[in-house]
């Protein structure tokens, strides 16, 4: 039965690959079996790949995929009996020997130093508490034209529009701000966002006194100054297995400076 459904996801995915799809259906397989991969020559010597290393070059510039269809075929292999859980995230490939890539930018490395290259936004399903296996639904390269945050907006709502139940996605810290909480608003996903260690959020402002126009913003609260912080609404500690005690503190009905309008920091 396994066999059988992951025959028919295979032979899906070969439909979707417009032009060219035979050679690069195999450079798929290629890519999947290799334990390195070096250069495009060494996984046209992978057994998979029955054609001359030529015919690489050839399949990714003939191929015209069906990205949209792609994309909610591996939609369909989201079991929806859960709250399905999302992860996004941006990485950078630095190209500075690739002089005529297209859309080359400045971008951060590893080590907070400066390349040139193309970043890429990527969204993925993850179907385990544990291990490392996800499968990515959408990764696609930052254009000049885009942001990082505008881009991962984009995706989750892409996704999400072909999601029978609302997802939970979760962020790294470059996503905890005002402009992905924009963003996001009408999107059908609860969002888990890390927020930077110097980041601010507003509570609930007072009650209007009648003078003056109504205040947007209540207590200021500082992540990385514990003085500013609030009365917790709820603190849950738990003895966990692998790393021991772990403690955590819940806030409710922050803000972010301008989206006062928008309670959405807990």
């Amino acid at each position: 039965m396994i066999f059988q459904k992951l025959q028919e996801f295979r032979k899906s995915i070969y439909e979707y690959l417009g032009t060219g799809k035979d050679a690069v259906f195999e450079l798929m397989d290629a890519v999947l079996t290799s334990p390195s991969i070096s250069s495009y020559v060494s996984l046209s010597m992978n057994p998979l790949f029955r054609r001359k290393w030529s015919s690489i070059y050839e399949g990714l510039r003939d191929s015209r995929p069906a990205r949209g269809k792609l994309m909610k075929l591996m939609v369909q292999e989201i079991p929806t009996e859960e709250q399905p859980f999302l992860a996004g995230d941006n990485s950078v490939w630095l190209r500075p020997d690739a002089e005529t890539l297209k859309e080359r930018g400045f971008h951060h490395g590893k080590d907070e130093s400066i390349g040139i290259g193309q970043s890429y936004s990527t969204l993925a399903w993850i179907p385990e508490a544990s291990g490392s296996w996800a499968l990515p639904i959408k990764h696609e390269r930052i254009t000049s034209f885009e942001t990082p945050v505008s881009k991962a907006a984009f995706q989750l709502k892409q996704v999400t529009e072909q999601l029978s139940v609302r997802p939970l996605a979760v962020y790294d810290r470059g996503y905890g701000n005002a402009s992905f909480v924009k963003a996001t608003a009408n999107i059908e996903a609860d969002l888990l966002l890390r927020l930077a260690s110097n980041r601010c959020v507003w509570g609930v402002p007072p009650a209007y006194s009648g003078r003056g126009a109504p205040c947007k913003h209540g207590h200021k609260f500082k992540l990385n100054a514990p003085e500013t912080w609030a009365g917790a609404a709820t603190t849950i500690e738990i003895t966990d297995p692998k790393i021991g005690r772990v403690r955590v503190t819940h806030w409710r009905d922050f803000h972010f400076r301008t989206t006062p309008e928008l309670l959405n920091v807990n």
